[in-house]
């Protein structure tokens, strides 16, 4: 198995875009992403805007080559409603449109589907499935909280087997805080694991504290309970200036059990570049005009 991480917040972008490549199939889970509208009270810098069009492109030539497409749920990070060429001939794998979903994901993944209609070779609706491509097979988690409630809606976990070897997927979990989150991880028990991490840059505001503990006992369970080689932190939890302070049990525990934690940029032998924390600096460094309006595209 071939596993690229394409977009990720520590390259720049939001996004968990990630291709998977196996003997029979080709799979691109997650074909977008985004940037913070806001940050600092600023809007994104044109750097960030570059670095989005940069990867953009990298996720377009990926998404060509895929034979299979994954959307775990309707936010813009995980899927572009304005590119729907991109579908063109694909089997697309989508989070239920109609089930376990909030208002505002329901109102997106409707207008998606009429969008896309009649381009893909077949849509499948994957809450809690399973799907074989050769002696590749994809599970699916039953429809899990976007966070520690279902305020923000409900995502799907992606695991991708080929022989003994297997890729797990969390997408946006913020965490796994819940008992939910945590059951498709052991139970698929993963060699390499690609993790949301909590959404500590919101401590104490939209992130309880206790939800951290439980996200970083979680993790520290994982590490004891699966044969993880690589764990791949992310997303979220790199929007948190101390994301590595506050993973230090993380870090110590997987360094006995002699797995990589690492970032999707330390992976792909890049520095981490979460853009959006150097907003203020990037304006300061190389001014710029402030953007009035930030389009569709670049919202979370």
């Amino acid at each position: 198995m071939k596993i690229e991480l394409i977009a990720f917040d520590s390259l720049g972008v939001r996004s968990m875009c990630t291709f998977v490549e196996t003997k029979d199939t080709s799979i691109l889970i997650d074909p977008s992403a985004s940037l913070a509208p806001n940050k600092f009270g600023l809007p994104p810098h044109p750097k960030e805007i570059e670095r989005l069009n940069e990867l953009w492109q990298l996720i377009v030539k990926k998404a060509r080559k895929a034979k299979v497409l994954i959307i775990s749920h309707y936010h813009y990070d995980h899927y572009n409603p304005n590119r729907p060429e991109l579908f063109k001939g694909k089997i697309v794998l989508l989070k239920d449109p109609k089930k376990n979903i909030n208002k505002s994901q329901t109102i997106r993944a409707k207008e998606f589907l009429e969008k896309i209609e009649g381009i893909p070779k077949k849509i499948e609706y994957v809450d809690g499935k399973s799907f074989t491509f050769g002696k590749t097979k994809i599970n699916f988690s039953k429809a899990v909280p976007h966070g520690i409630n279902s305020k923000l809606g409900f995502v799907v976990e992606t695991s991708v087997m080929e022989k003994n070897f297997k890729l797990l997927h969390t997408s946006d979990v913020e965490g796994p805080a819940l008992k939910e989150q945590v059951e498709f991880i052991l139970k698929e028990k993963p060699n390499f694991l690609i993790v949301d991490g909590p959404l500590s840059c919101m401590l104490g505001f939209r992130y309880p504290v206790t939800a951290l503990n439980e996200s970083i006992k979680n993790m520290l369970s994982i590490i004891d309970r699966c044969p993880i080689k690589t764990f791949i932190l992310e997303h979220h939890f790199l929007r948190d200036a101390k994301w590595k302070e506050r993973a230090k049990k993380i870090f110590e525990k997987a360094e006995k059990k002699k797995i990589k934690i690492l970032t999707a940029a330390e992976f792909n032998n890049k520095p981490i570049e979460v853009l959006e924390l150097k907003r203020k600096e990037l304006y300061e460094k190389f001014p710029a005009k402030k953007i009035k309006k930030v389009s569709s595209e670049l919202l979370p």
